[in-house]
């Protein structure tokens, strides 16, 4: 037995550092990252290997940051190359990076609300884009011909700049993240637009919110979502 002292020191450590679990499915909950840390995230196991020559990445954001500090959004690393980081730069725009040099979008704030963000991209054309709340920005081609890598792992909340390391709490996720969904290939418009207004789409056959395994590692709670992530709006719902 502990001594009443000991115990309630091991007692504290948990609340603070939470617990590092493994479950599955998060459907109806959102992951919250409370502060800054160089230590908490969440793994995802991916239903499939990340090779890909086109995908579909959604998320549902909300983060009191501001737009003078990067964000890290998602990660995925092999034990070389960041294979796929999304991010919200520091001047606001949002970006993703495909093992090397990366391409940037002009797009509306992230903010306390939450936001319906989707990244998409194809190796064929190089076309990609991003959409916020169901609406799509100006396309660009970037790294046509690219396939990602495997073996890796993918986070949130951290961009490991070695494999599983090297965190900066300057760039780690605050604020919650929920309805991480990905897909092998672009969601068609209407498809997109959809998931928005909360409407059925294809299961995420990579990450499927509602059955995706994950691991908690550090101060990163999960919490009830709430109501519906999408707010119709007039001429897109």
């Amino acid at each position: 037995m502990f001594p009443h002292r000991q115990l309630g020191v091991v007692v504290a450590a948990v609340l603070f550092f939470g617990l590092s679990s493994a479950s599955e499915g998060l459907g109806g909950n959102a992951l919250l990252f409370p502060s800054e840390t160089d230590y908490s995230y969440v793994k995802l196991v991916p239903q499939k290997p990340l090779q890909l020559q086109a995908f579909t990445l959604c998320m549902t954001l909300a983060t009191e940051l501001d737009g003078k500090r990067e964000i890290i959004l998602f990660a995925y690393r092999t034990k070389d190359f960041d294979e796929l980081n999304v991010w919200r730069e520091k001047d606001g725009r949002l970006s993703f990076y495909l093992s090397g040099d990366g391409v940037f979008f002009n797009m509306p704030p992230l903010s306390t609300f939450k936001t319906n963000v989707c990244v998409t991209w194809n190796s064929t054309t190089g076309l990609s884009a991003f959409w916020m709340d169901g609406k799509r920005s100006a396309r660009q081609v970037y790294k046509p011909g690219h396939t990602t890598r495997t073996p890796g792992t993918v986070i949130l909340g951290q961009d490991p700049d070695i494999y599983l390391g090297k965190f900066d709490s300057k760039q780690s996720y605050v604020g919650e993240i929920s309805n991480v969904n990905m897909w092998d290939y672009v969601l068609s418009d209407s498809d997109i637009q959809a998931l928005h207004c909360d409407r059925s789409v294809p299961k995420g056959n990579i990450f499927d919110w509602n059955s995706i395994k994950y691991k908690n590692i550090g101060n990163v709670l999960i919490i009830p979502d709430g109501h519906s992530n999408t707010i119709p709006i007039i001429g897109l719902c």
